[in-house]
Order: C-alpha cells, then sequence, then structure tokens
C-alpha cells in the first residue's frame, strides 16, 4: 500500500510540474516539448481548443489500440497519467503569461517538463503520446530502438511546429527544449555526481594501475581477458570514476 500511495503521489507531482513547463512557458510562446502537446499546441492556435482536452483525445485511440497489446497495469497507469497532465494544463492555462522571451520560456519549459517526466517515470507510468506509440511499437518489434523512434517522431512534429507557425526560431527553440528535457531526466535518475566504469587494456597495466592510486586515489581491479582476434590473454582494468576524474585517468593510460 505504501508503494502505491508513493506511485499514485510521484504520478500526479510529475503531470503538475509538466503542466507547469508546457502551460506556464511553452505554449505561450508557441514552442513544443515534441509529441502530442506538439500537435495540440498547433490546434491550440488554430481552434482555440483547449490544449488538455486534445492530448487527452489524441491519446484515446491509442489506449484503446494498447488495450489489446499491452499489460493492463500500464495501460491504468499511463491513462491516469495522461487524464492528470491533460487536467492540469488546461487549469494552468488560465495563469498570466509569465515570460514573453521565448529563449527563457524554453529552458524553463523543457527544465519542469523533464523534472515531470521524470517522477512520472519513477512512478512506473507514462503521460501517452510517443511513450504510448513506442510501446505499441515494440510489442511488434521487441528490438526496435525506442530512442530512435522518439526522436524521428519529435522530429516530424517540431518540423508541422515551424511550418504551422512560418518560425523557423520556433523549431530551434523547441530543440533545445527537448533536449533539456532529456538531461533533467537523466539528472533525476542518475543524479548529478554518478560515476562511470572504465576498462583500460595496455601492457603497462601496472604503472597505470599505480598512477591511478597514487595521483588520483582510486583502486582498479585486474581482469584476465582474452582478445577473440589476436587469441592473446591480457589484463584488463576496470576502475570507476566520476566525471571530472575520467579526462584525467584517459591522459594517464595514454601516457603510459
Amino acid at each position: 500500500m505504501k508503494r502505491v500511495i508513493t506511485d499514485f503521489f510521484y504520478l500526479v507531482l510529475g503531470c503538475a510540474i509538466m503542466a507547469i513547463g508546457t502551460s506556464c512557458f511553452l505554449l505561450p510562446n508557441q514552442l513544443s516539448s515534441g509529441g502530442f502537446s506538439g500537435i495540440a499546441t498547433i490546434i491550440y492556435y488554430l481552434f482555440k481548443f483547449p490544449m488538455g482536452t486534445t492530448i487527452l483525445l489524441l491519446n484515446l485511440p491509442f489506449f484503446l489500440w494498447a488495450f489489446f497489446k499491452l499489460g493492463k497495469e500500464l495501460i491504468i497507469k499511463s491513462l491516469l497519467g495522461t487524464v492528470f497532465l491533460a487536467t492540469f494544463i488546461d487549469v494552468f492555462d488560465r495563469i498570466p503569461l509569465l515570460t514573453s522571451d521565448k529563449f527563457l520560456a524554453c529552458i524553463y519549459g523543457g527544465v519542469c517538463i523533464g523534472i515531470g517526466m521524470a517522477l512520472v517515470l519513477k512512478s512506473g507510468g507514462s503521460t501517452g503520446g510517443t511513450d504510448l506509440i513506442t510501446y505499441i511499437a515494440k510489442s511488434y518489434r521487441p528490438y526496435i530502438r525506442t530512442s530512435s523512434l522518439i526522436v524521428i517522431i519529435d522530429i516530424v512534429i517540431i518540423l508541422l511546429n515551424v511550418i504551422f507557425f512560418k518560425k523557423v526560431e520556433i523549431g530551434l527553440y523547441s530543440a533545445i527544449a527537448i533536449y533539456l528535457v532529456g538531461k533533467m531526466i537523466d539528472i533525476v535518475f542518475e543524479g548529478v555526481n554518478f560515476t562511470k566504469m572504465m576498462f583500460i587494456v595496455s601492457s603497462k597495466y601496472r604503472e597505470i594501475a599505480e598512477e591511478i592510486g597514487n595521483k588520483l586515489e582510486r583502486g582498479s581491479t585486474g581482469i584476465y581477458a582474452k582478445g577473440m582476434y589476436t587469441r592473446e590473454k591480457r589484463m584488463m582494468l576496470l576502475c570507476v570514476a566520476s566525471r571530472r576524474e575520467i579526462a584525467k585517468i584517459k591522459q594517464l593510460a595514454t601516457r603510459n
């Protein structure tokens, strides 16, 4: 029960933050974060139809499709996420314009949507749109690259926004917003001070390991490896380091 309540809280909070980024920053400045929100932005300015309601209507056919292809739990969470997001967008749309500066709008809009989307993903749900399309696509072709499919869909939708509003800068600013969405999702999931794993293959592994230990105070692990082309057995070093130490370790390894 505690887990269910926590997931529900993350889902609602994430949708609210996403709606703030969309209604308060991107939508008033004709910008888009890709997905169905980009199509809804065009319809909003063309017919003055509420953006949240449009997103919900665009998602309905895909929910019916996904109901027969995907698990019920995912569909329920996705449906809840879409309803909450659509409702919050229409509510926050009544807030007066915060900024008319498109650069500030794409920055703050992208950050808000990225944080909100990360919280929604943490809850195990989604807000429909391109996420739902990729889930359906993977049910037919499991090995399809999700990231590539999302990027293609977002590019097409941004081009539609550029064509409709007849402003190239709309696409340029929207691209910044989409980039920030991805970066914020990574930051929320991985944190700011995440580490990376490095493999070093060299005949001078002893010298490299000593320098890493003496100069960076980092330990390393020796792993016996075999080259499948040369059939030669060699020692490979495994080292875990922070982002700021990666360049230094590369420098130490190449110098030896």
